[in-house]
C-alpha cells in the first residue's frame, strides 16, 4: 500500500468505539467521527464492510488496489477484511456505516464508489440517533433496512485510480495526485523518476491496468467530482486540470460518465444542502 508522509500529518488511530461495532447484533451499524484536515487514519480492516462517506469535507481512501477521492454526496464501499487507510483533505465530518458480512455480499467484493441520495443520508443520520443494538421490528430496524435497499440501487460511479507497486511508477503517481493540474509531458514524468519514457509505457498497463493517458484521465474524473460537488464552474475545474478549452474537459468528462459537466453540476447544486446536518458526536 503506497505510504507516502506530508510533514504535517497526523496521524489517527481507528476509534476503539468502532471495534465494538464490529460485533453488534444489528445489520447496519453506524458510526460519526469528527477529523481535521491531514488527519491519516493508519491502514486497518474490519470484519465488516464498510460505507465511508462524510456529510461534510474529503477524504483520499487508499487500499493495496487503489485510490478513491470521496466528496459529500458520494460514499466508498469497502468490503469486509480490505485494509484501508484514509487521509483527510479537508476538514471531515464522517457518518459512516457497518454492514454485517452476511449482507456484504450483496454490494460486491471490490471497493466501489457510489452515490449517496438525499434518502440515503437522511437514514444514515436517522441511524445514528437509534440505539447500536435495535430491534429488528423497532425504529432502528426499519431505518437500517431501508439503507440495505437504498444501498442495492445506489448507482456506482466508474472512477478508480489503480495503484502500481513499481516504485518509479509509484513516485510519478504520487506527483501527479498531489498535483492533478501540471503540465508535464509523459518524458518529464518518467525523468522525474528516473526511468526512460518507454518504460514508463511499458510498466503502466501491466501495474495498473491502464495505459499512462487513461490513468491520469482517472485522476482528473476525481478531481473534478470533488471540485464540482464544491460548486466550483465547469470552465475554472477545466482550467485547473490543465485542459485547454471547456470543450476539450467537458468532453472527456462525458465520455468516461456519460454525462456532461454541466448537467452534473446542475445536480449537485440541487442535492447540496447547508452543513446545518446534525453533527452527532
Amino acid at each position: 500500500m503506497p505510504k507516502p508522509i506530508p510533514p504535517t500529518i497526523r496521524f489517527v488511530s481507528p476509534s476503539k468505539s468502532v471495534e465494538a461495532l464490529q460485533s453488534s447484533a444489528s445489520p447496519v451499524a453506524a458510526f460519526a467521527r469528527e477529523l481535521e484536515y491531514r488527519d491519516w487514519l493508519t491502514a486497518h480492516s474490519h470484519e465488516r464492510g464498510q460505507l465511508l462517506y462524510a456529510v461534510e469535507g474529503v477524504m483520499q481512501v487508499r487500499t493495496s488496489q487503489g485510490v478513491w477521492i470521496v466528496p459529500p454526496l458520494r460514499a466508498l464501499w469497502v468490503p469486509p477484511n480490505v485494509a484501508h487507510a484514509i487521509r483527510m483533505l479537508t476538514r471531515v465530518s464522517m457518518r459512516t456505516l457497518y454492514i454485517d458480512p452476511a449482507r456484504a455480499p450483496a454490494l460486491g467484493e471490490r471497493c466501489r464508489l457510489l452515490e449517496v441520495s438525499v434518502l440515503l443520508r437522511e437514514l444514515i443520520l436517522a441511524l445514528l440517533q437509534e440505539p447500536v443494538d435495535y430491534a429488528p421490528d423497532s425504529r432502528g430496524g426499519h431505518v437500517g433496512a431501508l439503507i440495505l435497499s437504498e444501498l442495492a440501487r445506489a448507482p456506482a460511479i466508474p472512477v478508480e485510480i489503480p495503484w502500481p507497486n513499481d516504485r518509479r511508477l509509484v513516485a510519478i503517481c504520487e506527483a501527479i495526485l498531489e498535483d492533478p493540474g501540471r503540465q508535464f509531458a509523459l518524458a518529464d514524468w518518467a525523468g522525474l523518476a528516473g526511468a526512460s519514457e518507454r518504460t514508463v509505457i511499458r510498466l503502466f498497463p501491466r501495474e495498473t491496468g491502464l495505459q499512462f493517458r487513461h490513468w491520469v484521465q482517472q485522476v482528473h474524473l476525481s478531481e473534478a467530482l470533488v471540485r464540482l460537488s464544491r460548486g466550483d464552474p465547469v470552465g475554472v475545474v477545466a482550467q485547473a486540470l490543465g485542459y485547454k478549452s471547456q470543450s476539450a474537459f467537458s468532453n472527456m468528462f462525458r465520455r468516461a460518465l456519460n454525462q456532461a459537466p454541466n448537467r452534473y453540476l446542475q445536480r449537485e447544486e440541487k442535492l447540496r444542502v447547508g452543513p446545518g446536518q446534525r453533527s452527532i458526536q
